[in-house]
């Protein structure tokens, strides 16, 4: 007779759906470990050896203009904070997956690709038109500019049109909302990134057409 599989076994039922899930989204579940490598990194550093590890892989104007491939590259892969990993982790579950797993890992990867690179160059140079007309120190080229939400923003966006109407326009509102409250009120360059992404996001209004899954965007089960 066939052993009969215990369902607290790591192969047992209640690991199947989870399985399927980071397999319907692995590049989401990729980015996401190489975010909690670089977090341990971070957390077992030194003051200096964080320092450094940080500012190599910042987006800033210093970066950018002698290495720009690989501030924009390994910028994607780090945050400042590593006691911001679960949050991240929660907010990448709640709208990279959805999206990834909805168009595709290749689809949603140029939408997330699109949005960091562009949101990045934009405001790094809104820094660069300030920093030349004397409205902020020269010291603003060095600051550390690393993270995943330019990314996030763009998942956020796009995942308008996943909701069925009317919901759609309620979430579409309070995603406006949610970043513009920040940039009117401090407008700081990452707040403008914030901004440029979900705007990117919603742009690539034209892959949702013929999803991965094939379903009516407009109407998913």
């Amino acid at each position: 007779m066939p052993r009969e599989t215990s369902p607290h076994a790591p192969g047992g039922e209640p690991s199947r759906p989870i399985r399927s899930w980071v397999r319907s989204s692995p590049g989401t579940h990729v980015w996401l470990a190489v975010i909690a490598i670089t977090s341990l990194f971070i957390a077992l550093s030194s003051d200096g050896l964080e320092h450094y590890l940080l500012h190599r892989n910042s987006s800033n104007l210093h970066e950018l203009s002698r290495h720009p491939m690989r501030a924009l590259l390994g910028s994607a892969f780090w945050i400042e904070n590593p006691e911001s990993l679960l949050l991240y982790a929660v907010l990448f579950e709640f709208f990279h997956a959805p999206v990834e797993r909805w168009l595709g890992t290749a689809k949603w990867l140029v939408v997330v690709a699109t949005a960091h690179i562009a949101a990045t160059l934009i405001s790094q140079k809104v820094v660069l038109e300030e920093i030349q007309d004397h409205d902020v120190p020269r010291s603003m080229a060095h600051v550390v500019d690393i993270g995943v939400s330019y990314g996030l923003a763009a998942s956020v966006g796009i995942l308008t049109y996943r909701l069925p109407r009317p919901w759609r326009w309620f979430y579409l509102a309070g995603a406006v909302a949610f970043f513009a409250a920040p940039l009117v009120s401090t407008h700081t360059y990452t707040d403008l990134g914030h901004a440029i992404s979900l705007v990117i996001g919603l742009a690539f209004w034209p892959v949702t057409r013929h999803p991965r899954t094939g379903e009516d965007p407009a109407h998913p089960r």
